[in-house]
């Protein structure tokens, strides 16, 4: 029968394969997917569906492409002459803000039959209000030809450029000029964060300066070097220091922090000497956060420093119970003989072989 139990629990098998390819694929192009909670009554289903009926009606009666189901094939076939960089920002601010990252079309409307993003909401509604303002012929301003826009590139894409150099010899330019050109703000940039603008390479210190050169390079890119600049830090590797250097490069943070634990604790391991305890502490401590050993050693060893710092405690806690007078069983701690023939087994393997 259609309406079997087997037949059902196919198809839920099919429709459980499926879905998530057929709710991708929409989303991407039409960007119309919702979710509605199937637990829910028949009721409050028909009332969430024509409340999203009606948001889509707003959209389209405000000239908003938002929920349209604008396929982005479509749209980049009907974008304006902006493409998609905000006519808001380049009219007001002369500010080049590129929205293709931004693939929802939440701040996007139609004016003339062509599409125009917009970065933000205050903006999509100045741009519905007076649309004329911000397009030709009415709009002054103009979007600069393809090969004069600012792009990003990828370090591989910089790689590929070589021999070309960065300009202003790797420095931020955005970091020198907001540092009012001193010689403190030569700052040099990273090839994760680089431009190309009139066929010219720039790096930048962080993503919010490499995004601030893109809304207005020619604010920046005209900027002369001091005389002097700082000079290039090349990496000294740690096998070429002499062994005091090498020690303070390499293992000072993490003796300091052993050796700040161990004169916290003061930890002193039943039958052993208070030298040898501490050097067996500070041993486990440094395997424990040792970084460059795999989460599984680490993990081993924050297990044994817990056991060390544990039968550690067993030496204060004997002696502050077996204080005074002699007390019966009955009256002694519920976990007074179990730490005391702890302590005492402790006692039958002299040296370290029971701590590490």
């Amino acid at each position: 029968m259609h309406d079997s139990a087997e037949i059902l629990h196919i198809r839920s098998s099919c429709y459980k394969q499926e879905v998530e390819h057929v709710r991708q694929y929409f989303q991407e192009q039409y960007q119309n997917w919702i979710v509605l909670d199937g637990t829910k009554s028949k009721w409050w289903i028909l009332n969430s569906i024509l409340n999203e009926v009606s948001i889509s009606m707003k959209y389209i009666q405000t000239a908003c492409i938002h929920r349209l189901c604008i396929t982005p094939k479509e749209l980049q076939c009907r974008l304006g002459e902006f493409g998609e960089y905000c006519p808001v920002c380049l009219v007001l601010h002369c500010h080049l803000v590129d929205c293709s990252e931004t693939i929802a079309l939440t701040h996007a409307a139609e004016y003339r039959r062509c599409y125009y993003k917009m970065c933000g909401n205050d903006h999509l509604q100045r741009f519905l209000n007076a649309p004329d303002e911000f397009v030709t012929p009415g709009c002054q301003h103009t979007l600069p030809q393809p090969h004069l826009l600012p792009r990003k590139l990828t370090q591989g894409q910089v790689k590929s450029r070589f021999p070309q150099q960065a300009e202003m010899k790797g420095f931020c330019p955005v970091t020198y000029l907001d540092g009012k050109q001193r010689y403190e703000a030569l700052v040099r940039g990273k090839m994760e964060y680089a431009v190309e603008y009139r066929e010219q390479i720039y790096v930048f210190e962080t993503k919010q300066k490499q995004d601030k050169f893109l809304r207005a390079p020619e604010t920046y890119c005209d900027q002369k070097l001091p005389s002097k600049v700082p000079p290039v830090c090349d990496p000294v590797p740690l096998t070429s220091l002499p062994t005091l250097g090498y020690l303070e490069q390499g293992v000072a943070v993490a003796i300091i922090k052993a050796m700040t634990a161990v004169g916290c604790l003061k930890p002193k391991y039943p039958f052993l000497g208070m030298q040898r305890s501490a050097c067996i502490y500070v041993a486990l401590y440094l395997k424990a956060f040792n970084h460059q050993s795999t989460n599984y050693t680490r993990q081993k060893y924050k297990k044994k420093l817990a056991l060390f710092e544990e039968n550690s405690e067993l030496i204060p806690y004997l002696m502050s119970t077996m204080r005074g007078n002699y007390r019966p069983p009955s009256e002694r701690p519920i976990d007074y003989e179990f730490k005391l023939n702890k302590f005492l087994a402790l006692g039958d393997f002299p040296g370290t072989s029971n701590v590490l």
